[in-house]
């Protein structure tokens, strides 16, 4: 199929009679994606602990599974290529056999936190370099490395923060009441030292 946007890999013949139907056909037309992906959006990917990865059989059968590990879990490699390591897990190997068959892929990250999302449209391989997943796999993380994941990134896109709920993750909040605790306790220690000398 020949674009002329890089979003067209999203926006089909469909979409864009949809969009024209629906009168918002004109604010894309004058507002494309990229195709690399760019530094504040390769520091919000640094920072996210978990992402969303969906990929299809050949007959288009849709498949979406959750991706988790400690910051920074998903690398960046190069401004087109971001690679991840595929830990063992239930051993359905959906997201592996679609991939056999089907390259197309589409990652879907969200921070809660700030109500930001990012979605990245490209294609999808396996690769059982024992090399590659020793170089990803991430330090003192407690999981078995089975293969590594490499996503060539076609095009990104970021949504507003409609209808997105706010959310902490529990580290960050453990974090944050560990901090109110001890001063907490610093305060009630300065405190009690005062009613003290108060009272001589």
């Amino acid at each position: 199929m020949e674009t002329t946007h890089v979003s067209d890999i999203a926006f089909s013949k469909s979409v864009k009679a949809a969009q024209e139907a629906r009168g918002s056909r004109g604010f894309y037309e004058n507002r494309d994606w990229q195709a690399e992906i760019t530094p504040d959006i390769a520091g919000f990917i640094a920072e996210r602990t978990s992402f969303y990865l969906a990929t299809a059989s050949a007959d288009g059968q849709p498949y979406i599974q959750h991706r988790g590990g400690p910051k920074g879990f998903l690398r960046l490699l190069d401004p087109r290529t971001l690679a991840f390591t595929d830990y063992v897990g239930n051993r359905q190997y959906i997201t592996t056999g679609n991939l056999d068959e089907n390259p197309r892929a589409f990652i879907f990250l969200m921070d809660y936190a700030t109500r930001a999302r990012v979605k990245i449209w490209g294609r999808a391989r396996v690769s059982d370099d024992p090399a590659l997943i020793a170089q990803l796999m991430p330090e003192g993380y407690r999981a078995k490395a089975q293969q590594v994941i490499i996503f060539d990134v076609a095009a990104f896109d970021t949504n507003c923060q409609q209808h997105i709920p706010m959310m902490f993750e529990a580290n960050d909040v453990a974090a944050a009441l560990d901090h109110l605790k001890a001063r907490i306790a610093e305060l009630e220690t300065e405190n009690a030292a005062l009613k003290a000398a108060s009272s001589i």
